[in-house]
């Protein structure tokens, strides 16, 4: 016997009704469940975080972050010991911040600089590669003798104050080191250390050392640098968006660079220029 129509039509209605019921929910399960997912993606490192310095007991390192994918909203700095192959690292006890100078105890191993960098999601860790093994710091002493007229070079043949320098002695930029090596389009910072002696072969302390790129507008300008006891100084460029490079057929970034005595007349006064360059090598 045929149900009747009016039951019939109750049947279908529950049963559409109980079908789109259960599928709203199973939508409802996979959006949250998809929402929590979103929620509980932790800070995830796509460049390693950075150092810069010269890697010699009482020199500063400086890290760097290194970038982050998934929002990082904190960021907290380590500096870690490791041995000569850079493995069997330790914290250091109190060098939580960008930078860091390099103690007797550090002669001989390496460093890293580690990152943690956290979102509401939780955080992550990353380090940078190892320094190269950590020089002594020379046993040397600063000049202080006062200059030979002659020359105009102080006595002795160890590092000297510029201030003691005079004419007819004059500076040379004798060295550079880069770090990278070469330039491309996603070089984020060019580290540049020039070392400066005089024209009697003695290392000099306290030159003013500035760099400027050319073409211009590549490069940001930074400040003057102060040569260390070492003779050395190092500057830090940063490329200017929309500036670097100046064509897709690039080769070279040249780099203007003068040292010069404080006080003194920038022409007239003892100083020293040079050109130098870095390679460029774009892909594509």
């Amino acid at each position: 016997m045929n149900p009747s129509p009016k039951r019939t039509w109750r049947r279908t209605v529950l049963g559409v009704g109980l079908t789109s019921i259960v599928a709203a929910v199973a939508v409802i399960g996979v959006t949250a469940s998809a929402g929590t997912a979103a929620r509980t993606v932790t800070p995830s490192n796509t460049s390693t975080p950075t150092v810069s310095g010269t890697p010699t007991e009482g020199q500063k390192l400086t890290g760097g972050h290194g970038t982050w994918s998934d929002s990082p909203t904190d960021f907290n700095d380590f500096w870690t010991r490791c041995d000569k192959t850079g493995n069997s690292c330790a914290n250091i006890s109190g060098a939580t911040s960008a930078t860091y100078t390099l103690t007797s105890a550090d002669v001989g191993n390496t460093i890293r600089f580690k990152v943690q960098a956290t979102n509401s999601s939780g955080s992550a860790f990353a380090s940078s590669v190892p320094t190269a093994v950590i020089a002594k710091q020379a046993a040397t002493t600063t000049s202080e003798a006062p200059p030979a007229s002659a020359t105009g070079c102080p006595s002795g043949t160890g590092p000297v104050n510029i201030t003691n320098v005079t004419k007819p002695a004059g500076l040379l930029i004798d060295q550079q080191q880069v770090e990278p090596a070469s330039i491309n389009r996603g070089t984020a910072q060019v580290t540049l250390r020039y070392h400066v002696s005089n024209t009697c072969k003695q290392a000099v302390q306290g030159a003013l050392v500035y760099v400027l790129a050319v073409p211009f507008a590549q490069f940001d300008v930074p400040a003057e640098s102060t040569t260390g006891a070492d003779g050395w100084a190092e500057v830090v460029l940063h490329p200017i968006a929309g500036g670097f490079p100046v064509s897709g057929k690039q080769q070279l970034v040249a780099l203007f660079v003068r040292a010069r005595k404080s006080g003194e007349d920038l022409l007239a006064g003892i100083s020293a220029r040079r050109l130098f360059s870095v390679p460029v090598k774009l892909a594509g």
